[in-house]
């Protein structure tokens, strides 16, 4: 998991079976090429660094604590970068549906509450509500055309990334 909740529940049988693929010497390969398999380009080294970097997104870091309590962050963030066309957010659908928890958005019309949290007024008063980034704690977020957002809304998801929290 990539936050602070499991992502799944893992069975002593899919775990002896994890443990059997492990020893497979060309179990990186294997998962590189199951990585949205359908896509393929001219530039086919480029599209493997990608296959990679998902590999890496999807299964993630290892967050450490060190002797003076200091913790490192094992999340792993990826930007995708590429003219039009050159199947991006395709990329970013396949995460989000080989993901067990993933939200997909679209930075168009995202704003910084939408991605974060924002304060909302209910019939009792005031309520949190969680953005994509809230939803997908544990999990990945997606977003799409990150260059389309405002410049305010996407430095406000950077304490998000860097820290793993959220102010209000």
């Amino acid at each position: 998991a990539q936050g602070g909740k499991a992502a799944l529940d893992i069975s002593p049988e899919e775990e002896e079976k994890f443990a059997q693929m492990a020893k497979d010497p060309e179990i990186r390969d294997k998962i590189y090429k199951s990585i949205a398999p359908s896509i393929c380009a001219s530039a086919k080294d480029v599209i493997d660094d990608v296959k990679k970097a998902l590999a890496c997104l999807l299964f993630g870091g290892s967050r450490k604590y060190l002797a003076d309590g200091t913790r490192m962050r094992g999340d792993i963030n990826i930007l995708l970068l590429g003219d039009p066309g050159t199947a991006k957010s395709q990329f970013l659908k396949f995460a989000e549906k080989a993901a067990p928890i993933a939200v997909y958005t679209s930075g168009k019309g995202s704003s910084a509450a939408g991605l974060t949290a924002a304060i909302v007024r209910d019939k009792d008063g005031f309520a949190l509500e969680g953005g994509a980034m809230v939803l997908a704690d544990g999990g990945i977020v997606c977003i799409d055309e990150f260059d389309k957002m405002d410049v305010k809304d996407r430095v406000a998801i950077h304490e998000a990334m860097e820290q793993q929290t959220i102010s209000i």
